[in-house]
């Protein structure tokens, strides 16, 4: 009977968990989680989603104790973990649900090699995605561009999840572990407590809230989903990246309400939110096939742009101190919650690149600090996307006026309400931009611009010409 070491990283669940089915099918299973030296580098610039990995693997341990299984948890070189856990185990072979990050398929290559050297068996599995990662065109070319690449997932099949093993069995005796707290991997730093108010991590949390997203909040995603306050996301990103939930299992279900409805809008809501779960696979395509995307532009001539901004432009707009209150609305939610809504960080993205020319490197390591959902893929080809420096990017010369998409999706002004509460007494139309405003109006409503709530930063006019002006310059070498 073959010992099987399974090794979590973000994969944390047990359903639809290929490396784990099949370890359970061949034999005893070794549940593992390693935290290594390039965890704690990586986890360390990313804050908000090590608290999320904390309680994740948490309950993971927990979902394992349920069935009779123990999760062993190590420290250090994963090599010398897996050696030691196979010698004390006597185990045979280390099965795993591959990442795509640059640093982590190199990882998994080095500690293939190792282990096979040893006569190990090691065996990968494809768990994170929807479809195998590399997918090219007829020319055997990668995809660039994202609508070829949706038709071309349509036309392959999404195989089924897998269930949880009916037959498992591990092993609780003879093997050395630390426990999860031995690990340190929340930092000190208070911040994370606040987390608690708005989020329980973890896979139980996770179907749930799927399930209920697709009774409750699936046929208004379409109409509603760029409507901030709408309630329309279905905040399930945390999940997702953290592998809470499997992305196979969504797509089923969501196919399987869309075959028992005959409801139109529910249709097209359920073909939107799919087609967004394929942007997640061309995200990673992108990342596999250009792995500099999350530090140089994919269109070269933008290593050239003439990038004006200052460090205290740059602090302002982290701080929601921009005097533009649907950014500093977005700004202020993410430090609070670990999330914004996917049209406020459009907005707030542009913004930095756009109306303060700040290198969109800046604003995507301030949101790898602070997003519980950071995923490295989405991340780059999103801030590529928009500062128009991706192979399948906004062009350039599309710059989100702040004002207007405050108008048009938060209309009632309620989201700028909640997160920028010196603005709260303000009504519709000014408080998508106060500094207009009658001073009688704003002396009623107890504001003073440039005192209660800043100025704005630049001028939207002027800071739009500059954009442009910036990005002909950059044509021109």
């Amino acid at each position: 009977m073959q010992k099987t070491v399974v090794w979590f990283r973000k994969d944390l669940r047990l359903h639809d968990n290929p490396a784990l089915s099949e370890a359970a099918k061949e034999g005893l299973v070794i549940p593992v989680f390693i935290w290594s030296e390039e965890d704690k580098r990586e986890y360390a610039e990313s804050e908000a989603s090590s608290w999320w990995l904390y309680h994740s693997v948490a309950t993971l341990e927990k979902g394992l104790q349920a069935h009779g299984l123990k999760l062993f948890i190590k420290a250090g070189d994963e090599f010398e973990a897996f050696v030691e856990v196979m010698d004390e185990a006597e185990a045979d072979a280390v099965y795993f649900n591959g990442r795509y990050e640059p640093a982590e398929r190199s990882k998994e290559s080095r500690i293939t090699a190792q282990l096979e050297s040893i006569g190990k068996k090691v065996q990968a599995f494809h768990g994170h995605l929807l479809f195998n990662p590399n997918l090219v065109n007829k020319q055997g070319e990668p995809y660039k561009v994202f609508t070829s690449f949706w038709k071309r997932c349509m036309q392959e099949v999404v195989a089924r999840p897998l269930p949880f093993p009916s037959e498992i069995k591990g092993i609780e005796q003879g093997i050395q572990t630390l426990t999860l707290d031995q690990l340190r991997i929340i930092d000190t730093n208070k911040w994370h407590q606040k987390f608690h108010a708005y989020w329980k991590p973890g896979e139980r949390v996770g179907v749930e809230k799927w399930q209920r997203y697709l009774e409750d909040g699936m046929s208004n995603y379409h109409a509603k989903r760029d409507f901030i306050s709408s309630g329309s996301s279905s905040e399930l990103s945390p999940y997702l990246a953290a592998g809470n939930i499997s992305v196979k299992a969504m797509w089923h279900s969501a196919k399987s309400l869309s075959e028992e409805t005959h409801e139109a809008a529910v249709h097209q809501s359920i073909h939107t939110f799919l087609k967004q779960l394929i942007w997640r696979d061309f995200a990673y395509h992108q990342l596999i096939h250009n792995p500099d995307i999350i530090r140089y532009p994919l269109r070269k001539q933008f290593l050239d742009f003439p990038w004006q901004g200052t460090d205290e432009q740059l602090m302002k707009w982290k701080l929601g101190q921009t005097g533009y209150p649907l950014v500093d609305a977005g700004m202020r939610e993410l430090w609070e919650t670990g999330m914004m809504h996917n049209r406020v960080r459009m907005v707030t993205a542009s913004f930095l690149v756009k109306h303060l020319l700040i290198p969109w490197q800046e604003g995507y390591n301030w949101f790898k600090h602070t997003l519980l959902d950071f995923d490295a893929a989405n991340n780059a080809t999103g801030w590529q996307w928009v500062t128009g420096c991706g192979i399948d990017a906004a062009p350039y010369f599309r710059i989100f006026n702040p004002i207007l998409q405050s108008e048009k999706f938060n209309p009632n002004g309620h989201y700028i309400r909640k997160w920028v509460p010196e603005l709260s007494r303000l009504q519709a139309p000014y408080i998508h931009k106060p500094w207009v405003a009658p001073a009688s109006v704003l002396e009623e409503a107890g504001i003073q611009i440039g005192v209660t709530y800043p100025s704005p930063i630049v001028d939207h006019a002027a800071a739009r010409d500059r954009a442009l002006q910036a990005f002909q310059d950059m044509k021109g070498k």
